[in-house]
């Protein structure tokens, strides 16, 4: 039995509404019209009719009944021998031309026998660019439901001129000009090829323009769930909140007949509750949906603009909770049963890399559409083998050692009194991260090995890339350890509550600008690690090898622009700005694409643009060039301006090599090796969680490794202190033991 929902009081105030039918509930499987199923309809609205409310009918299906009846007529006039030709795709508009008379003329029918009048109002996407249109069909609209009357629409898709669902085709600016005023409530039912895209987007749209006090969507299962119905574990969402909602729902297919599906009422209704206008998506199927809904019953899924004020939400304190609760349990697992948990990891990874990949181009897609730099636009594409190179890593990091409990010193303290220090867990891990969703995955596992329990927030331009990695990662993780081992903080407005937390969380990394990292270390006592900036240099010294200094400059400026590691200054000892050498490396960066600034030596000499600032991150296709007396002023400019994060000297002068080792004080100081070296899965960690240019705990880097501390476990016979009186010290060290 529906129980009354106290979060559907608005009902009681509605009393004009929009009720969406769709395809799959108007047809039955074998594509026939649903008689029963649209009869038992019809009777409800028929009665809600006699009880004072203003009803509209948005109806999809006549697509589908001219496809029968086409069907069914070529069929009675073809031979034999056409029939055993191969038959040909029946044109969509012709269908839908057919199907539309067949359609409205069972409605007329029934609700004739309902003693109720309807009427038929065909629009298509072009016609809400006119304004007089618009104005039009509310008052025609209005004089039919005054007369009682139930307004019944469709898309005319017999002449619409959109070519495909979702097509972009070019932009209007006249239809840019219309939406200017209705912006906040239009753009949600907007797409560059027109208003609307089906008839869940339709709907929305009435409702907004007729001022419907309720949009009932009437789909071919009770309401938005999980995952898709037909799994077992997905569960019935009731109240739609999209903070809470977005990352956990996996959607399945489109509907079997129609263009929308369950995707598109999620985004119908969610832009149309967002402009005010509740929505309910809920069950065609069932005899008395529609009176249940407006009796306030807890039926099918609501979306309410209000919605996030009804539901108590996870506090960030609980969040953090329930992560060390569940590490506590990980660490208690055997070494195996943890191995076996990134193994599962790697495994769902490449099981579900299609709807990885989708979700991750629509993130790509969206970016760019915002006008995102291309820099960030990189960072956040998962290209092609990404997702395997993830999993592989994944497995060589399951295959490493275990670090939980790894006995690092063991020492006699007296007789019988053995004292050894071990390696454990740091705690609750939060990782602030923007743009690279394959960060994410590379956090969790390192997370997962390391039995760290985790709290992660992702950049708002990888929430949907975010959202499925988590979901994927965290269902491999078996129920004796629970999924909330790894929780997703999806609000920006969480994290100033999360920083409070320095009794529950023990380590902020955060991955990003020099603003965000700042920003945190302000913000928070929690222990902060992590790099603001990867301001990478090579030095090429007066001995070295011009060809390898090529091949290490173009290396590490385009292998990966966008990376941190990454070079963005190259310095030239003085002698090669002579001797042609200069001109040569600066060549080759030109004839690979690279944009060129100059400080005041070089932008003079190769006559380039000045930098106005050494200490830039260009993440991009340019870096700067400058020209320094030799490898100590090289040392000295890059203390100056540089990050701390790596730096290279290219040499074959051993000991002009070895200066530069030695007192460059950053992470990663390399010799006659390509800055892009500086990575966890090059250095062998198997992953990172970050690269560190603090210089405490970790630095470089950061593996398995960085995110352990160590205890100390005391083995006695009964020992007391009892002032060190009966105590002979022997501080001897012992052989380690695994």
């Amino acid at each position: 039995m529906d129980s009354t929902d106290s979060s559907r009081a608005f009902v009681k105030d509605v009393k004009r509404l929009v009720v969406k039918v769709g395809t799959a509930v108007v047809t039955r499987s074998d594509g026939r019209l649903a008689l029963g199923r649209l009869g038992a309809l019809l009777e409800q609205l028929k009665e809600l009719n006699s009880q004072g409310f203003e009803i509209i009918l948005v109806s999809s299906g006549a697509v589908g009944v001219g496809r029968q009846r086409l069907r069914y007529r070529k069929l009675v006039n073809s031979s034999l021998a056409d029939l055993q030709k191969p038959q040909n795709e029946l044109d969509g508009k012709a269908c839908a031309a057919v199907g539309q008379s067949s359609l409205m003329a069972l409605y007329d029918t029934l609700f004739s026998q309902l003693d109720v009048t309807s009427s038929q109002l065909l629009v298509t996407d072009s016609d809400f660019r006119d304004e007089d249109f618009r104005k039009q069909l509310y008052d025609t609209v209005q004089s039919l439901l005054d007369l009682r009357v139930i307004p019944i629409f469709n898309e005319n898709d017999a002449v619409s001129t959109r070519k495909a669902p979702y097509e972009v085709t070019h932009k209007d600016t006249s239809l840019e000009n219309y939406l200017k005023p209705f912006r906040s409530s239009f753009l949600c039912f907007y797409d560059s090829s027109g208003i609307f895209w089906d008839n869940d987007s339709l709907a929305g749209l009435l409702a907004l323009e007729l001022k419907a006090d309720l949009l009932v969507l009437l789909s071919d299962v009770e309401g938005l769930y999980s995952g898709p119905p037909s799994e077992p574990n997905s569960k019935l969402i009731h109240t739609y909140i999209r903070a809470k909602h977005q990352a956990e729902i996996t959607f399945g297919d489109k509907s079997r007949v129609g263009r929308g599906g369950m995707t598109a009422k999620v985004n119908a209704a969610y832009c149309a509750a967002c402009a005010g206008i509740p929505v309910v998506i809920t069950s065609g199927f069932a005899m008395d949906s529609i009176i249940k809904v407006l009796e306030g019953k807890r039926v099918g899924t609501l979306f309410h603009r209000d919605a996030h004020l009804w539901v108590k939400q996870v506090g960030a304190r609980e969040m953090a909770v329930a992560a060390r609760e569940s590490s506590r349990r990980l660490q208690a697992l055997q070494s195996q049963d943890r191995r076996k948990i990134l193994l599962d990891v790697a495994d769902a990874l490449e099981a579900n890399e299609s709807l990885i990949k989708v979700e991750n181009e629509a993130d790509v897609a969206a970016a760019q559409e915002a006008g995102y730099a291309k820099s960030l636009v990189s960072r956040l594409a998962l290209k092609p083998g990404k997702i395997s190179s993830l999993a592989k890593s994944i497995r060589i990091l399951a295959d490493m050692e275990e670090p939980i409990g790894q006995i690092l010193k063991r020492t006699e303290l007296a007789d019988g009194l053995i004292l050894e220090k071990t390696s454990c867990p740091l705690g609750v891990l939060l990782i602030v991260f923007e743009s690279r969703p394959d960060a994410l995955v590379q956090i969790a596992s390192l997370a997962i090995r390391s039995g760290n329990g985790l709290l992660l927030k992702g950049g708002k331009e990888a929430m949907r890339s975010n959202a499925i990695l988590h979901k994927v990662i965290t269902s491999a993780i078996p129920d004796t350890v629970g999924e909330k081992l790894i929780g997703l903080v999806t609000s920006r407005e969480e994290i100033p509550d999360l920083l409070k937390l320095d009794d529950v969380i023990d380590l902020v990394i955060p991955r990003g600008s020099n603003k965000l990292v700042s920003q945190i270390k302000e913000s928070t006592k929690i222990p902060v690690l992590g790099h603001a900036d990867g301001i990478c240099h090579v030095y090429v010294d007066k001995s070295a090898n011009l060809d390898v200094a090529k091949n290490i400059v173009i290396d590490a400026k385009i292998d990966y622009p966008a990376a941190c590691n990454a070079m963005e200054t190259l310095l030239v000892h003085k002698d090669l700005a002579c001797n042609g050498a200069l001109n040569e490396l600066v060549v080759e960066l030109q004839h690979e694409g690279v944009g060129l600034f100059g400080g005041p030596r070089a932008s003079k000499l190769l006559q380039i643009p000045e930098t106005r600032l050494f200490h830039h991150e260009y993440n991009s296709m340019v870096c700067t060039v400058e020209i320094v007396d030799d490898v100590r002023a090289a040392i000295d400019h890059i203390h100056q301006h540089g990050s701390a994060h790596t730096d290279c000297i290219v040499a074959e002068d051993q000991k002009v090599a070895e200066t530069f080792l030695c007192q460059v004080d950053s992470a990663a100081v390399f010799h006659n090796a390509s800055t892009r070296f500086c990575d966890g899965a090059r250095f062998g960690l198997g992953a990172e969680v970050g690269i560190s240019t603090s210089r405490i705990h970790a630095r470089g880097p950061v593996g398995v490794e960085g995110l352990l501390t160590t205890r100390w476990i005391l083995r006695g016979n009964g020992h007391v202190v009892d002032g060190d009186q009966g105590v002979v010290y022997t501080h001897k060290n012992l052989a380690l033991q695994s």
